[in-house]
């Protein structure tokens, strides 16, 4: 069994008008060393397999059909054994 981390941002080339509304508002806020703002999902999974290798191409699968839109998005997990 293990617990799949998935990050999922929006690529640098792609706007993000979300992160740039909250970097303005921090910095209205008096948080002006921050720089950029880019916002992301982040989920969390249980993956029901034993093997890593296995669990990772899974993982791969389900974030390329579902998870992350790839055109205009990147994304990375984590697999913790438990």
């Amino acid at each position: 069994m293990f617990k799949a981390l998935v990050y999922v941002t929006l690529k640098e080339s792609v706007l993000d008008p979300q992160g740039n509304a909250v970097k303005d508002s921090l910095h209205s806020l008096g948080f002006n060393e921050a720089a950029d703002v880019r916002i992301g999902k982040y989920m969390e999974l249980e993956i029901d397999l034993d093997d890593k290798s296995q669990a990772e191409q899974r993982v791969t699968e389900m974030c390329e059909k579902l998870l992350a839109n790839t055109v205009i998005e990147d994304y990375r997990f984590e697999l913790i054994e438990g």
